[in-house]
């Protein structure tokens, strides 16, 4: 029964590759159920258990015997790392691989600076509900003295404090510690209720050491959660006598409602209401949809908010209400009740004079759909008044969005000569990749801000914006996913000069890993979002400028492989330019040069409150009228 070639590393690394899985080999008959191994190979078999085989990140004298146990599963092909320049553009890439493709991947970093800037990056994920893994150097276990680079105090566990104030971590103290931290992650990480990353902070002197006789089928597989449905029908029969009361339904969703774009408009339909999306949710219902009235929020569209701000029913899907999903709590200024959609029970009675229908937002809206059919609810045959004037506002906003595109540039006292202004620049991109099938990527500022009032998605996954952490950095980093993924797409990166500079190593290594895509550089040398806010809250610009003049073009056509263009001053130049970028087999950097000021065709303006600044006393003051 004992195969000795499997009682190492490298045996067993051969076995598992040619059974399939670790499961296989064992009871295949290729290697012995109960071996010794180190700690570092326990979560590499643990993590390969649950589907987890690419790893992206820079090891230091914290993870060298990590990265030991790594080098010798990917000679079998079991395992792929990925080396970067940046802790932080590996949390961000890690992080785009489950957006946009669904897989699992974990970064590994050193102890110290290194874990703490990749932790920095992991706010994306913790924000947005993606389950990705960490794993990190840690502080020994015996009392040597502190460690090099671990935080300099007297206390155990630091890092352990902050992955647990930012998602959840175990750290991994003893030998055996290994199973229960694996299953706690497993649970974290694909948590289908609102997933987010999971720490593996690695002891220094645990990774070497050895489990004895350690039971291999005892680490953990990859967990399934099958949905739940509500079995409340007095819930329901609620429901659908607010809505039968209701004379202006808006329903409103977010994150948590990615699948169910079709159970959204087919409820649209039967109870004659508006739909409004959050801003990460281009495409769940497309664009063009009679009843979709597009983003709102703080910085929603002008037909978005007007729904928002007039409905007397809300029936929010999936959402957390951060800030600027409801501005703060003031969108909803007629709302008598809402009904909450949501799997999550805290969320679901967020609002006061709500109806929680808890558990999977699909199946539950399926379940309503049919109860509504039941009592006789059917599509109108004619538009009502409440969708009348709604229409009638989403056509005010195209036409407001017409304007800038009839005007695409303007003057400009940076650049001294007229320059594209950020409607046109977004919106020429967004229509390039559109009609070449490729996805897109926003950094923060007014880039994402302007980009979600802009994009016109007719299906889900071509955006990709982070609003839930608006990390400058996350799109161009996000590029690096296509040289990662298993079935890779073109993507976009439309970033602000300011983002790209606080992340430029995607020039580097979406070289290294083979990266196919473009980083669209909006450079308008300043922070065009927070000068408008200050402006608006005091009068004036502070400090979110400067004077330092990059050739971008150049500093692209610096690195061997990188394709620098000039994005040029019309539109037509520009769609020059991304044609040539799309041509090209590899990674393109386009240098946009953009409009920076007051005139109001120069961006797409603001419809909703938001409780900052010198706005908080009147918003805090609206939010507790209303009450909910």
């Amino acid at each position: 029964m004992s195969n000795y070639a499997a009682d190492t590393a490298e045996g067993r690394a051969a076995a598992i590759k040619k059974s399939g899985s670790l499961e296989a080999a064992v009871k295949g008959n290729l290697m012995r159920q109960f071996q010794d191994i180190t700690v570092s190979e326990a979560l590499v078999l643990g993590l390969l258990n649950q589907g987890v085989s690419k790893y992206i990140g820079i090891f230091g004298h914290g993870s060298t015997d990590i990265g030991n146990m790594l080098s010798i599963y990917e000679q079998q092909g079991l395992v792929k790392f990925f080396n970067v320049r940046s802790e932080v553009e590996a949390a961000h890439c890690v992080s785009a691989l489950k957006w946009q493709y669904g897989e699992t991947a974990a970064v590994v970093t050193s102890i110290g600076p290194g874990a703490l800037n990749a932790m920095t990056g992991s706010l994306v994920a913790s924000s947005n509900g993606l389950g990705v893994y960490h794993i990190y150097g840690d502080e020994t276990t015996h009392a040597e003295g502190q460690n090099m680079q671990q935080i300099p105090k007297y206390e155990q566990a630091s890092y352990l404090s902050m992955a647990k104030t930012m998602a959840a971590g175990y750290q991994i103290s003893t030998p055996e510690s290994i199973f229960t931290a694996l299953k706690r992650g497993a649970a974290q990480v694909f948590n289908p209720i609102f997933a987010g990353p999971f720490y593996f902070l690695m002891s220094m002197n645990v990774q070497p050491a050895f489990i004895p006789e350690c039971n291999l089928l005892e680490l953990p597989q990859k967990p399934y959660f099958p949905p739940v449905r509500a079995e409340d029908d007095a819930i329901f029969e609620k429901t659908a006598a607010l809505i039968k009361q209701a004379k202006s339904i808006t329903i409103k969703f977010g994150g948590g409602a990615a699948h169910c774009g079709a159970e959204i408009e087919e409820l649209a339909e039967l109870i004659d209401a508006v739909i409004v999306s959050g801003a990460k949710m281009s495409g769940v219902v497309p664009y063009s949809a009679k009843r979709h009235m597009s983003v709102g929020g703080s910085k929603g569209t002008l037909c978005g908010n007007h729904a928002m701000n007039n409905a007397d029913l809300v029936i929010a899907i999936g959402a957390r209400y951060v800030c600027q999903w409801d501005c703060s709590g003031t969108a909803w200024k007629r709302v008598k009740n809402v009904v909450a959609f949501n799997a999550d029970p805290y969320y679901s009675s967020f609002y006061n004079c709500s109806v929680s229908i808890v558990g999977d937002a699909k199946l539950n809206l399926q379940t309503l759909i049919e109860q509504l059919k039941a009592r006789g609810f059917s599509p109108n045959q004619r538009d009502s008044n409440w969708l009348s004037e709604n229409i009638a506002n989403k056509q005010r906003w195209e036409q407001e969005k017409q304007r800038r595109l009839e005007s695409p540039v303007l003057y400009s006292e940076t650049w001294g000569r007229e320059v594209l202004t950020y409607p046109a620049a977004i919106h020429t991109v967004c229509k390039f990749a559109r009609e070449n099938g490729d996805v897109t990527y926003f950094d923060a500022g007014d880039t994402q801000a302007c980009g979600f009032q802009v994009v016109e998605d007719e299906a889900p996954g071509k955006t990709f914006s982070d609003t839930g952490a608006s990390f400058m950095g996350f799109a161009a980093s996000a590029l690096l996913s296509s040289g990662v993924a298993d079935n890779p797409e073109y993507g976009f990166a439309i970033s602000g000069d300011g983002s790209f500079t606080m992340n430029p190593q995607i020039l580097f290594d979406g070289i290294e890993h083979n990266a196919k895509g473009c980083l669209v550089i909006l450079d308008n040398r300043a922070m065009y979002a927070i000068s408008a806010l200050q402006k608006a809250q005091y009068g004036k610009a502070f400090k979110t400028n400067d004077s330092v003049s990059i050739d971008y073009v150049a500093l692209a056509e610096s690195v061997k492989g990188v394709l620098g263009l000039h994005g040029g001053y019309s539109i037509e130049e520009l769609n020059d330019a991304l044609a040539r970028a799309r041509e090209h087999d590899g990674l393109s950097l386009i240098h946009v040069p953009l409009y920076s000021g007051d005139h109001e065709l120069g961006g797409l303006g603001a419809y909703g409150d938001w409780n900052i600044g010198n706005w908080c006393e009147e918003v805090q003051k609206e939010k507790h009228r209303i009450g909910l």
